[in-house]
């Protein structure tokens, strides 16, 4: 893979990133900055689309209209909806989808899906795999879910767990795996928890975002250190 395209929610979540881009220029369309740089020899094409479903899926078109890449990675934070999951884990999704609506909308309609889930590219997760191999740090994989609200209450939390069984949920990555679908782009999403998504889990986020981003951002520079290989 030649180019990367990497999207985050917000400027937090994408800071680390910016961090360690070399070479950094910057070009702005659709009300959004796209930063453009290299890591090590790999170009990598950096934004942050703003919060939600439709921001992720401006953007990702955007970026795959004006930048071209041959995989996007959707990296930042999300709440946990499994258990097992604590604080600063982690998430590498397997396959994603939408909670916030009926499942038969991808597939008895417009992408017409064999499935509701999209799936991560074979070649991003093995190395995402190869690349939790070398770290010490917990790293899970599995489904995730996405959808146009802020989970905040253990009924959203329990409903959205009864009918998916996700590690995790987050605000963009099925729009951002949505359009690249339709693209033939390549896709995986990583994110990494700040919170349960339950009662406490605004104030948990605020306290939690920079670090948990950090924690996601580093695990990619693992990826694509593997990838370069």
């Amino acid at each position: 893979m030649k180019k990367i395209g990497i999207l985050c929610a917000s400027d937090t979540e994408l800071d680390p990133f910016l961090l360690r881009l070399q070479k950094e220029t910057r070009k702005k369309a659709g009300m959004l900055t796209f930063h453009e740089g290299i890591f090590g020899e790999m170009p990598l094409v950096c934004f942050y689309s703003g919060v939600g479903k439709v921001n992720a899926a401006i953007g990702t078109q955007l970026l795959i209209d004006r930048f071209s890449p041959d995989a996007v990675i959707c990296a930042g934070c999300a709440g946990a909806v499994d258990d097992t999951l604590a604080r600063f884990d982690t998430v590498v999704s397997e396959e994603i989808t939408y909670h916030d609506m009926k499942e038969d909308i991808l597939t008895d309609f417009h992408p017409w899906m064999s499935s509701p889930f999209f799936r991560a590219d074979a070649t991003l997760l093995a190395a995402a795999k190869r690349a939790a191999e070398k770290t010490e740090l917990p790293v899970r994989f599995g489904r995730s879910v996405t959808g146009d609200a802020f989970i905040e209450s253990l009924e959203a939390r329990n409903a959205i767990r009864r009918r998916f069984s996700p590690l995790s949920v987050d605000m963009e990555s099925a729009a951002a795996a949505h359009v690249c679908y339709v693209n033939g782009v390549p896709f995986l999403s990583v994110r990494t928890i700040t919170d349960a998504a339950n009662a406490e889990s605004a104030a948990l986020f605020e306290t939690n975002v920079e670090k948990a981003s950090l924690l996601a951002a580093n695990f990619v520079w693992g990826l694509l250190a593997v990838l370069s290989q």
